[in-house]
């Protein structure tokens, strides 16, 4: 039997991929263990590449964090509600216009490419949510219609019934 892949299933591998190789290059950029490159430049300097540093790579592993998670739902290793309990993405802190002018060309550029790939994953996760809410409400909608069908409209147990069903399922 050979694998479906879904296209958001393929987003996220490509995703992932392009995440890994942010992260490579943010390590190799951000490190400051060469003695001669720390002698030769201003406290200011290695003070902003530390902080951006910091920020790339976080943001960076946040992206990755999200993808693995959605690699493991799509593994059938997390269910949609765990996914969606503890697969959020983690919060961006945007880079100091003031730092980023102290760097060459090409750090910058990564650093751009890492809040360009958070801004897009967080475009993936509230959608991700806002279709997942849509999907509650209308589940919710439809269990007060048919507790209105059968005339338990007043009929608390009823709903708390649909209500201790829905907690069992999750």
């Amino acid at each position: 039997m050979v694998a479906r892949t879904t296209i958001q299933e393929q987003v996220v591998e490509e995703l992932y991929a392009h995440a890994l190789e942010l992260a490579d290059e943010a390590r190799a950029v951000f490190d400051l263990r060469d003695a001669a490159l720390v002698t030769e430049t201003s406290d200011r300097w290695r003070i902003a590449m530390s902080i951006e540093g910091l920020r790339t790579t976080t943001r960076v592993m946040h992206v990755l964090a999200w993808l693995l998670n959605q690699r493991a739902y799509y593994a059938g290793e997390l269910s949609k509600l765990q996914l969606l309990r503890d697969g959020a993405l983690g919060e961006d802190r945007p880079s100091d216009p003031h730092n980023l002018a102290l760097f060459q060309s090409g750090t910058q550029a990564l650093i751009r490419a890492s809040q360009y790939l958070h801004a897009r994953v967080r475009r993936l996760d509230d959608e991700q949510r806002r279709t997942a809410a849509h999907n509650a409400d209308a589940v919710h909608s439809m269990h007060g219609r048919i507790a209105k069908a059968f005339g338990a409209e007043s009929d608390s147990g009823c709903m708390e019934q649909i209500q201790a069903t829905e907690r069992a399922l999750k």
